[in-house]
């Protein structure tokens, strides 16, 4: 007998039916109290501005992630998510990730504050039959993560960078 209160049939129903997005997603990650640890959030508030250039994608300020990313890409085609990333480059330098290049370089331990989280939901939502066919990570090293509210000078002079990056990725260069 299953005691579970909830079980993955009615959270995949559930789920199903709140799915109501464009096919394609963009998420921004971050904490936008921790200077360069809010770059993902950032990005989004930029690319949300040119969302005429981009009408069949949706931008979402997620924060620090959680389970409601669960939601955000239950059903769609694709996810992008933009994070703050530890990769030991150079501060600014921004890097392109499948979900299976972050679970493999995982023994590098911390590539992103929220890769935990994101992992377990990309999984749970595999598990769920919600995934999106395809996941993509942009992690962006930072120069600094400490109490503050703007961007070290190193990120803020890439915007425009990273935008185009992601325009890219989107099909919009």
């Amino acid at each position: 007998m299953n005691t579970d209160p909830f079980p993955a049939i009615l959270l995949r129903l559930f789920l199903s039916g709140l799915t109501m997005g464009k096919d394609t997603i963009v998420i921004g990650l971050g904490n936008p109290l921790m200077c360069d640890e809010g770059i993902g959030i950032t990005l989004i508030e930029y690319l949300t501005k040119k969302q005429d250039e981009h009408p069949d994608v949706d931008f979402i300020d997620a924060g620090t992630g959680g389970m409601q990313l669960l939601h955000y890409i239950s059903g769609r085609k694709k996810a992008v998510l933009i994070d703050c990333a530890f990769m030991g480059t150079e501060p600014g330098t921004i890097k392109r990730f499948t979900a299976d290049e972050v679970k493999s370089i995982k023994k590098l331990s911390h590539l992103s504050l929220h890769e935990v989280d994101i992992l377990k939901v990309i999984e749970l939502s595999e598990q769920l039959g919600e995934a999106p066919d395809e996941v993509v990570f942009f992690g962006i090293e930072p120069a600094a993560v400490e109490d503050g509210m703007e961007l070290s000078d190193t990120l803020a002079g890439k915007i425009d960078d990273y935008l185009q990056t992601i325009d890219a990725e989107l099909g919009t260069d």
